[in-house]
């Protein structure tokens, strides 16, 4: 199963290759990763999207507690959150889909943030699902290259009862 785990460090050198050489160590992949900054400097927050069962997740997350720098590990799966990923998109239609394209970008809340004669460069941003309609609906446009982040992903807070 895909787990989404956040995890708090200080934002020190060498903290990010510490954490992916435990994956590695232990034969654990890592499907996506992103790093940044929190509101304070002195700490970095890492989402780390990887896959295993319920046995491997927790021993993941008990190896990362142990190193020096980490702070705080959270398994988002299971909790309430939201999460979002960002793609860069360059199509190059032919002249007669140039509509469909940027018809199409609109509907899915896209924006061109390049053009030229031949390519529009859309950024879009969304779940995983609705990047990869947004890709499937473009591969007969003429996709010339894909590029995206990894998740980013923060916990819903919980409504408190009055």
């Amino acid at each position: 199963m895909r787990h989404t785990i956040s995890i708090l460090v200080e934002n020190k050198f060498g903290v990010l290759s510490r954490v992916a050489a435990l994956f590695s160590a232990r034969g654990y992949n890592i499907e996506s990763i992103t790093a940044g900054t929190t509101i304070d400097p002195q700490f970095t927050t890492l989402t780390i999207v990887t896959f295993g069962d319920d046995a491997i997740i927790e021993q993941i997350t008990k190896q990362l507690n142990k190193l020096i720098d980490v702070i705080k590990v959270v398994d988002l799966t299971e909790l309430d959150h939201v999460e979002r990923e960002m793609m860069l998109i360059k199509v190059a239609p032919k002249k007669e889909n140039r509509v469909e394209v940027l018809r199409t970008a609109e509907i899915f809340r896209g924006r061109i943030i390049d053009s030229s004669q031949n390519t529009y460069t859309i950024e879009i941003t969304g779940n995983e699902s609705k990047l990869e309609a947004f890709t499937e609906l473009m591969k007969p446009l003429g996709i010339k290259e894909v590029v995206r982040t990894g998740k980013v992903a923060i916990a819903r807070e919980i409504a408190r009862k009055k």
